[in-house]
Protein backbone atom coordinates (compact mmCIF):
# COMPACT_ATOMS: atom_id res chain seq x y z
CA UNK A 1 0.00 0.00 0.00
CA UNK A 2 3.08 2.51 0.54
CA UNK A 3 4.62 1.30 -2.11
CA UNK A 4 1.65 2.15 -4.18
CA UNK A 5 0.97 5.60 -2.42
CA UNK A 6 4.64 6.68 -3.12
CA UNK A 7 4.42 5.58 -7.35
CA UNK A 8 1.22 7.79 -7.12
CA UNK A 9 2.70 11.15 -5.36
CA UNK A 10 5.85 10.49 -7.89
CA UNK A 11 3.36 10.46 -11.00
CA UNK A 12 1.59 13.35 -9.95
CA UNK A 13 4.38 15.18 -9.29
CA UNK A 14 6.12 14.37 -12.77
CA UNK A 15 2.60 15.49 -14.33
CA UNK A 16 2.96 18.59 -12.81
CA UNK A 17 6.10 19.34 -13.68
CA UNK A 18 5.17 17.85 -17.53
CA UNK A 19 2.43 20.07 -17.48
CA UNK A 20 4.80 23.05 -16.48
CA UNK A 21 7.07 22.69 -19.26
CA UNK A 22 4.93 22.23 -21.72
CA UNK A 23 3.00 25.98 -20.57
CA UNK A 24 6.01 27.40 -20.21
CA UNK A 25 7.35 26.37 -23.55
CA UNK A 26 3.89 27.44 -25.84
CA UNK A 27 3.94 30.62 -24.22
CA UNK A 28 7.90 31.85 -24.99
CA UNK A 29 8.47 30.12 -28.44
CA UNK A 30 11.31 32.86 -28.69
CA UNK A 31 14.72 31.78 -28.51
CA UNK A 32 16.86 34.02 -25.51
CA UNK A 33 18.70 35.22 -27.56
CA UNK A 34 16.59 37.47 -29.72
CA UNK A 35 15.25 38.77 -26.61
CA UNK A 36 18.22 39.14 -24.89
CA UNK A 37 19.21 42.92 -24.74
CA UNK A 38 21.11 43.27 -21.56
CA UNK A 39 24.68 42.62 -21.16
CA UNK A 40 25.81 40.51 -18.64
CA UNK A 41 29.06 41.94 -18.09
CA UNK A 42 29.88 45.48 -19.31
CA UNK A 43 33.53 45.75 -18.07
CA UNK A 44 34.60 43.96 -21.16
CA UNK A 45 32.29 45.94 -23.45
CA UNK A 46 35.48 47.43 -25.65
CA UNK A 47 33.67 49.07 -28.78
CA UNK A 48 29.79 50.59 -29.21
CA UNK A 49 28.93 51.65 -32.58
CA UNK A 50 25.54 53.45 -33.03
CA UNK A 51 24.00 54.39 -36.12
CA UNK A 52 20.80 55.89 -37.31
CA UNK A 53 18.98 56.26 -40.66
CA UNK A 54 20.20 59.90 -41.41
CA UNK A 55 23.97 58.27 -41.48
CA UNK A 56 25.01 59.77 -38.29
CA UNK A 57 27.74 57.68 -36.77
CA UNK A 58 28.92 57.32 -33.28
CA UNK A 59 32.06 54.70 -32.54
CA UNK A 60 33.28 54.70 -28.90
CA UNK A 61 36.12 52.16 -28.23
CA UNK A 62 37.81 51.79 -24.64
CA UNK A 63 41.57 52.68 -24.63
CA UNK A 64 43.98 50.94 -22.36
CA UNK A 65 43.91 53.37 -19.64
CA UNK A 66 40.10 53.11 -19.00
CA UNK A 67 39.18 56.40 -21.17
CA UNK A 68 36.85 56.03 -24.43
CA UNK A 69 37.93 57.81 -27.83
CA UNK A 70 34.65 59.05 -29.88
CA UNK A 71 34.79 58.36 -33.41
CA UNK A 72 38.79 57.89 -33.33
CA UNK A 73 39.31 60.94 -32.98
CA UNK A 74 38.01 63.31 -29.63
CA UNK A 75 38.09 62.20 -25.90
CA UNK A 76 34.75 60.76 -24.83
CA UNK A 77 32.85 61.94 -22.45
CA UNK A 78 32.68 59.51 -19.90
CA UNK A 79 29.68 60.66 -17.77
CA UNK A 80 27.94 59.68 -20.74
CA UNK A 81 29.56 56.42 -21.60
CA UNK A 82 29.03 55.10 -18.15
CA UNK A 83 25.61 56.19 -18.31
CA UNK A 84 25.23 54.24 -21.48
CA UNK A 85 26.77 50.92 -20.07
CA UNK A 86 24.65 51.24 -16.55
CA UNK A 87 21.90 51.26 -19.30
CA UNK A 88 23.07 47.99 -21.56
CA UNK A 89 23.43 46.12 -18.08
CA UNK A 90 20.30 46.97 -16.89
CA UNK A 91 17.85 46.37 -19.63
CA UNK A 92 14.53 44.42 -19.03
CA UNK A 93 11.92 42.93 -20.76
CA UNK A 94 8.31 44.13 -20.21
CA UNK A 95 6.43 42.62 -23.06
CA UNK A 96 6.45 41.47 -26.77
CA UNK A 97 5.09 43.48 -29.06
CA UNK A 98 1.09 42.53 -29.36
CA UNK A 99 0.17 40.61 -32.83
CA UNK A 100 -1.71 43.89 -33.56
CA UNK A 101 0.65 46.29 -33.58
CA UNK A 102 3.36 44.30 -34.84
CA UNK A 103 3.30 45.47 -38.20
CA UNK A 104 3.11 48.97 -37.48
CA UNK A 105 5.95 48.89 -34.79
CA UNK A 106 8.15 47.10 -37.32
CA UNK A 107 7.39 49.55 -40.09
CA UNK A 108 8.14 52.62 -37.69
CA UNK A 109 11.81 50.46 -36.27
CA UNK A 110 12.75 49.99 -39.98
CA UNK A 111 12.49 53.84 -40.98
CA UNK A 112 13.47 55.22 -37.72
CA UNK A 113 15.58 53.59 -35.37
CA UNK A 114 18.96 53.35 -34.23
CA UNK A 115 21.60 50.24 -34.68
CA UNK A 116 23.63 49.19 -31.71
CA UNK A 117 26.41 46.55 -31.99
CA UNK A 118 28.18 45.94 -28.94
CA UNK A 119 31.64 44.41 -28.80
CA UNK A 120 33.19 42.46 -26.05
CA UNK A 121 36.77 40.99 -25.27
CA UNK A 122 36.15 37.08 -24.98
CA UNK A 123 38.22 34.23 -24.39
CA UNK A 124 37.74 30.94 -27.22
CA UNK A 125 38.64 29.03 -24.02
CA UNK A 126 37.07 29.76 -20.95
CA UNK A 127 37.19 27.41 -18.45
CA UNK A 128 35.03 27.74 -15.25
CA UNK A 129 36.47 31.46 -15.19
CA UNK A 130 39.80 30.50 -14.17
CA UNK A 131 41.43 28.84 -17.15
CA UNK A 132 41.24 31.61 -19.90
CA UNK A 133 43.07 31.37 -23.29
CA UNK A 134 42.95 32.77 -26.78
CA UNK A 135 41.39 36.75 -25.96
CA UNK A 136 39.64 38.02 -28.53
CA UNK A 137 37.26 41.02 -29.48
CA UNK A 138 33.75 39.92 -30.82
CA UNK A 139 30.23 41.52 -31.89
CA UNK A 140 28.72 40.29 -29.32
CA UNK A 141 25.02 41.73 -29.77
CA UNK A 142 23.22 43.88 -32.25
CA UNK A 143 19.69 45.62 -31.71
CA UNK A 144 17.38 48.33 -33.16
CA UNK A 145 16.36 50.58 -30.70
CA UNK A 146 13.20 52.38 -31.73
CA UNK A 147 10.44 54.46 -30.70
CA UNK A 148 9.00 55.14 -27.00
CA UNK A 149 5.96 53.58 -26.30
CA UNK A 150 2.39 55.61 -25.68
CA UNK A 151 2.94 55.73 -21.80
CA UNK A 152 6.63 56.79 -22.21
CA UNK A 153 8.07 53.99 -19.76
CA UNK A 154 9.31 51.52 -22.31
CA UNK A 155 10.89 51.58 -26.11
CA UNK A 156 10.51 49.16 -28.64
CA UNK A 157 14.10 47.22 -29.86
CA UNK A 158 14.40 44.49 -31.87
CA UNK A 159 17.15 42.07 -31.90
CA UNK A 160 18.88 41.65 -35.44
CA UNK A 161 17.66 38.29 -37.28
CA UNK A 162 14.21 38.59 -34.90
CA UNK A 163 10.84 39.48 -36.39
CA UNK A 164 9.69 39.89 -33.23
CA UNK A 165 9.58 43.28 -31.60
CA UNK A 166 9.60 43.72 -27.51
CA UNK A 167 8.80 46.61 -25.44
CA UNK A 168 11.74 47.19 -22.96
CA UNK A 169 12.49 49.39 -20.33
CA UNK A 170 15.09 49.96 -17.77
CA UNK A 171 13.84 49.08 -13.77
CA UNK A 172 13.48 52.10 -11.61
CA UNK A 173 13.45 54.86 -14.52
CA UNK A 174 10.47 56.50 -15.11
CA UNK A 175 10.80 57.03 -18.68
CA UNK A 176 12.57 55.98 -21.59
CA UNK A 177 16.69 54.73 -22.73
CA UNK A 178 16.20 55.50 -26.48
CA UNK A 179 17.65 59.31 -25.82
CA UNK A 180 20.92 57.40 -24.19
CA UNK A 181 21.44 56.02 -27.47
CA UNK A 182 22.14 59.18 -29.00
CA UNK A 183 24.07 59.84 -32.74
CA UNK A 184 25.10 63.27 -32.35
CA UNK A 185 28.62 63.21 -32.38
CA UNK A 186 28.70 66.73 -30.66
CA UNK A 187 26.88 64.92 -27.35
CA UNK A 188 29.33 62.26 -26.78
CA UNK A 189 32.28 65.29 -27.38
CA UNK A 190 34.21 65.58 -23.81
CA UNK A 191 34.10 69.17 -22.61
CA UNK A 192 37.92 69.83 -21.39
CA UNK A 193 39.47 72.60 -22.42
CA UNK A 194 42.38 72.74 -20.04
CA UNK A 195 43.30 69.45 -17.95
CA UNK A 196 47.27 70.33 -17.57
CA UNK A 197 48.28 70.05 -13.60
CA UNK A 198 50.40 72.42 -12.05
CA UNK A 199 53.63 70.62 -12.59
CA UNK A 200 53.22 69.79 -16.27
CA UNK A 201 52.36 73.62 -16.70
CA UNK A 202 55.86 75.49 -17.97
CA UNK A 203 53.60 79.19 -18.41
CA UNK A 204 50.22 80.56 -18.94
CA UNK A 205 49.49 83.96 -20.46
CA UNK A 206 46.51 86.03 -20.17
CA UNK A 207 46.35 88.83 -22.34
CA UNK A 208 43.22 91.22 -21.93
CA UNK A 209 42.87 92.80 -25.54
CA UNK A 210 40.53 95.09 -24.20
CA UNK A 211 42.85 96.27 -21.19
CA UNK A 212 46.57 95.25 -22.27
CA UNK A 213 47.95 96.97 -18.70
CA UNK A 214 46.23 94.09 -16.76
CA UNK A 215 47.61 91.36 -19.26
CA UNK A 216 50.74 89.38 -17.45
CA UNK A 217 52.84 85.92 -17.78
CA UNK A 218 53.04 83.18 -14.81
CA UNK A 219 56.36 81.18 -15.04
CA UNK A 220 56.56 77.84 -13.64
CA UNK A 221 60.59 77.58 -12.08
CA UNK A 222 60.23 74.33 -10.12
CA UNK A 223 56.52 73.71 -9.02
CA UNK A 224 57.58 75.88 -5.69
CA UNK A 225 59.05 79.14 -7.30
CA UNK A 226 57.28 81.23 -9.89
CA UNK A 227 57.55 84.81 -11.75
CA UNK A 228 55.11 86.89 -12.52
CA UNK A 229 55.54 88.91 -15.56
CA UNK A 230 53.72 91.78 -16.97
CA UNK A 231 53.30 91.74 -20.39
CA UNK A 232 52.71 95.38 -20.92
CA UNK A 233 56.43 96.33 -20.30
CA UNK A 234 58.05 93.04 -20.29
CA UNK A 235 58.87 93.65 -16.39
CA UNK A 236 58.93 91.58 -13.77
CA UNK A 237 56.82 92.05 -10.67
CA UNK A 238 58.95 91.49 -7.90
CA UNK A 239 55.86 91.42 -5.08
CA UNK A 240 53.31 89.23 -5.48
CA UNK A 241 50.98 86.66 -3.63
CA UNK A 242 52.62 83.51 -4.10
CA UNK A 243 49.21 81.20 -3.12
CA UNK A 244 46.82 83.07 -5.42
CA UNK A 245 49.10 82.03 -8.16
CA UNK A 246 49.83 78.84 -6.69
CA UNK A 247 45.77 78.61 -7.34
CA UNK A 248 45.33 79.76 -10.24
CA UNK A 249 47.68 77.14 -12.23
CA UNK A 250 46.11 74.46 -10.10
CA UNK A 251 42.60 75.73 -11.86
CA UNK A 252 43.71 74.42 -15.64
CA UNK A 253 43.51 70.91 -14.32
CA UNK A 254 39.83 71.15 -14.97
CA UNK A 255 38.43 73.95 -17.01
CA UNK A 256 35.48 72.74 -19.24
CA UNK A 257 33.01 74.61 -21.67
CA UNK A 258 29.19 74.34 -21.26
CA UNK A 259 28.70 73.64 -24.94
CA UNK A 260 29.61 72.93 -28.61
CA UNK A 261 28.09 75.43 -31.25
CA UNK A 262 27.77 73.85 -34.26
CA UNK A 263 24.15 74.77 -35.67
CA UNK A 264 25.08 78.53 -35.68
CA UNK A 265 24.69 80.27 -38.96
CA UNK A 266 28.63 80.36 -40.81
CA UNK A 267 28.06 84.11 -41.48
CA UNK A 268 27.29 84.95 -37.18
CA UNK A 269 30.26 82.76 -35.83
CA UNK A 270 32.40 84.80 -37.93
CA UNK A 271 30.87 88.03 -37.74
CA UNK A 272 31.44 87.33 -33.65
CA UNK A 273 35.55 85.99 -34.04
CA UNK A 274 36.12 89.07 -36.86
CA UNK A 275 36.36 91.09 -33.85
CA UNK A 276 38.96 91.47 -31.40
CA UNK A 277 39.06 88.51 -28.72
CA UNK A 278 38.12 89.34 -25.11
CA UNK A 279 40.93 87.29 -23.65
CA UNK A 280 43.79 85.27 -25.51
CA UNK A 281 44.89 82.62 -22.97
CA UNK A 282 48.56 80.58 -23.70
CA UNK A 283 49.16 77.48 -21.56
CA UNK A 284 52.59 75.76 -22.30
CA UNK A 285 53.25 72.94 -21.25
CA UNK A 286 56.72 70.94 -19.81
CA UNK A 287 56.51 69.03 -22.47
CA UNK A 288 56.26 72.09 -25.13
CA UNK A 289 52.87 71.31 -26.18
CA UNK A 290 50.75 74.36 -26.43
CA UNK A 291 47.09 75.54 -25.82
CA UNK A 292 45.76 78.49 -27.11
CA UNK A 293 42.03 79.76 -26.23
CA UNK A 294 40.54 82.75 -27.44
CA UNK A 295 37.28 84.04 -25.75
CA UNK A 296 34.94 86.56 -27.19
CA UNK A 297 32.05 88.14 -26.15
CA UNK A 298 28.41 87.18 -26.29
CA UNK A 299 26.04 89.54 -27.31
CA UNK A 300 23.59 90.33 -24.24
CA UNK A 301 19.90 89.94 -24.54
CA UNK A 302 17.98 92.75 -25.80
CA UNK A 303 16.11 94.93 -23.09
CA UNK A 304 18.25 93.61 -20.26
CA UNK A 305 19.93 96.08 -17.87
CA UNK A 306 21.92 96.09 -15.43
CA UNK A 307 20.78 97.40 -11.57
CA UNK A 308 21.36 101.01 -12.38
CA UNK A 309 18.84 100.77 -15.42
CA UNK A 310 21.75 100.51 -18.12
CA UNK A 311 21.23 98.28 -21.21
CA UNK A 312 23.94 95.62 -20.85
CA UNK A 313 25.34 94.98 -24.21
CA UNK A 314 27.26 91.36 -23.18
CA UNK A 315 25.69 88.51 -21.73
CA UNK A 316 27.08 88.17 -18.05
CA UNK A 317 27.28 85.25 -17.47
CA UNK A 318 28.40 83.47 -20.73
CA UNK A 319 30.55 84.29 -23.71
CA UNK A 320 32.33 82.45 -27.09
CA UNK A 321 35.55 80.62 -27.46
CA UNK A 322 37.88 79.27 -30.34
CA UNK A 323 39.35 76.32 -29.09
CA UNK A 324 41.37 73.34 -30.24
CA UNK A 325 43.40 75.45 -32.70
CA UNK A 326 40.87 77.38 -33.88
CA UNK A 327 38.82 74.42 -34.99
CA UNK A 328 36.12 74.39 -32.41
CA UNK A 329 33.54 77.37 -31.27
CA UNK A 330 32.12 76.80 -28.20
CA UNK A 331 30.07 78.35 -25.49
CA UNK A 332 31.56 79.27 -21.67
CA UNK A 333 30.81 80.99 -18.66
CA UNK A 334 32.03 83.48 -16.30
CA UNK A 335 31.53 81.49 -13.17
CA UNK A 336 34.06 78.99 -14.96
CA UNK A 337 36.52 80.93 -16.55
CA UNK A 338 36.89 83.95 -13.74
CA UNK A 339 39.52 81.46 -12.52
CA UNK A 340 41.71 81.74 -14.94
CA UNK A 341 41.30 84.89 -16.21
CA UNK A 342 41.82 87.29 -13.03
CA UNK A 343 43.57 90.65 -13.77
CA UNK A 344 47.37 91.18 -13.07
CA UNK A 345 46.54 93.38 -10.19
CA UNK A 346 44.95 90.38 -8.49
CA UNK A 347 48.06 88.96 -7.74
CA UNK A 348 49.79 91.92 -6.28
CA UNK A 349 50.14 92.16 -2.56
CA UNK A 350 48.05 95.67 -0.99
CA UNK A 351 50.20 98.31 -0.23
Amino acid sequence: MKKNTIIFIITIVLAIIAVTLIITSSKSTIRRELKDFAVDDTSNVSKIFLTDKNNRNVLLERQSDGSWRLNGKYKAQQESVDLLLKTMLNLAILDPVPQSALNTTIKLLATGSIKVEIYQQVYRIDLFNRIRLFRHEKKSKTYYVGHVAQNNIGTYMLMENSEVPFLVYLPGLRGFVQSRYNTREKDWRDHQIFASKLQDIQSVEVEFVENPNQSYKVVNHDDRLFSLISLADKKEIPDFDTNKVVNFLASFANIRYEALIVDMFPSRRDSIIANLPFHVITLTEKSGKKFVVKTFHKPGVPGEIDYKGNSLPYDIDRFYALINDGKDFVLIQFYVFDKITRPVTYFKHSS
